[in-house]
């Protein structure tokens, strides 16, 4: 079962909780609205962003996002009064380890009126397809994956999302916990303002000459792929004990491949290499979300022209770190070091491109060796996103 096949209990409009309430499995006629729905509920929500209408149906999309491949995924709407009050989804990311080992299974993509009967409605929904499905636990929200977006807004509600960052109404979270959920994870998204000089020691210590054994250097356009299927190489050891962890497919690397290509400044891309052996990466991408904020999701017909205008004439200045990894089996003085040269080399070439601010996210709470690192080069926790869980039997 995929986005597009209903289970048979949810085929049609299903009765919700409020008589008033309708809840609707998605098909691909209905895609747009499901995409539209954050965009009326944080109609007055000042720090919203609306996504590119494009991107979004591409990530939902059975025939282009290869999450789909290893995924069971269904989509519904929650309607009343002729008006759509709410969306949720509920998936089975079959290699994920909560689903493997934990008989969990995942929710996301909630945005909803700060009503309890749409909540009510939503949830109910979600909670019967999961428990169809065999799951006894629910986690979320992920949207659609934990190497997509993670996590629910809990804190830093004053600030606009960053590029593929989510953004959620202050309420959502309430209303969750209202229905049962507690808190499973939180995971942080730090702000760098990359114009401010290191401390001492952080600066005595990315300025010290590198012994030959250690070069940091950017991506080669020239190898891209080969650059790209590295990066994930050392993506998928760096992250491989951490909670949640679900390593990128070889599909969703030629994916993730083509779709970077259009934003990634090589330059913004620095390997770390021991030996000559690529043993760390970082990839900033600049911030689309401050070039397409009123846009209201749509790129034509003329919207594609601004973006190119801001993007490489007006220039864009923040950016987002949302790939970096150093490989376990390293220990010692590279180990501690190469972290630091990795963000280093992004925050030079960030300066240069105009940029002021990078946010590097997210970072799991409990990581305790990355927050003491970016927190020690000048960064804060800036936003919390929230993982929620709850039994089903």
């Amino acid at each position: 079962m995929n986005a597009n096949q209903p289970s048979p209990s949810s085929a049609g409009v299903r009765a919700a909780s409020s008589s008033a309430i309708e809840i609707i499995p998605v098909t691909p006629a209905l895609m747009d609205r499901f995409i539209r729905v954050p965009f009326r509920v944080h109609a007055d929500d000042p720090q919203f962003v609306p996504p590119l209408m494009m991107e979004r149906r591409e990530a939902f999309s059975p025939k282009i996002n290869p999450f789909f491949q290893h995924a069971t995924v269904q989509f519904w709407i929650a309607r009343r009064d002729g008006v759509d009050v709410g969306r949720i989804s509920a998936q089975l990311d079959h290699l994920a380890p909560s689903v493997k080992h934990e008989g969990a299974g995942h929710f996301g993509m909630i945005a909803a009126d700060n009503d309890p009967a749409v909540f009510n409605a939503l949830f109910e929904t979600a909670e019967a397809w999961l428990r169809e499905h065999g799951c006894t636990k629910a986690i979320g929200p992920f949207n659609l994956s934990i190497n997509e977006e993670t996590g629910l807004l809990v804190d830093g509600f004053d600030t606009p999302p960053m590029l593929l960052m989510g953004h959620d109404r202050a309420f959502v979270g309430p209303q969750i916990e209202r229905l049962g959920y507690t808190k499973t994870k939180d995971v942080l998204a730090y702000l760098m303002d990359i114009g401010q000089p290191y401390p001492d020691n952080v600066r005595k210590l990315v300025e010290r000459p590198l012994k030959d054994e250690i070069r940091v250097r950017p991506m080669n356009m020239k190898r891209y792929h080969d650059d790209i299927v590295t990066m994930t190489s050392i993506f998928n050891d760096a992250w491989s004990g951490n909670w949640g962890f679900v390593p990128f497919t070889d599909a969703e690397i030629d994916h993730m491949a083509k779709s970077l290509k259009p934003i990634l400044d090589p330059n913004l891309v620095a390997f770390a290499e021991l030996n000559g052996e690529p043993v760390g990466f970082g990839v900033a991408l600049p911030n689309i979300n401050a070039a397409i904020g009123d846009f209201d999701g749509k790129l034509l017909p003329f919207n594609w022209a601004k973006l190119l205008w801001r993007l490489k004439v007006k220039g864009i200045r923040s950016g987002r770190v949302p790939l970096m990894g150093v490989k376990r089996s390293i220990s010692g003085l590279g180990a501690r070091l190469v972290p630091f040269l990795i963000i280093d080399a992004m925050r030079k070439a960030a300066l240069a491109k105009g940029m002021r601010e990078i946010e590097l996210s997210w970072i799991l709470e409990d990581n305790l060796a990355m927050r003491g690192i970016i927190e020690a080069l000048g960064g804060r926790a800036y936003k919390t996103y929230r993982l929620y869980e709850k039994s089903l039997a």
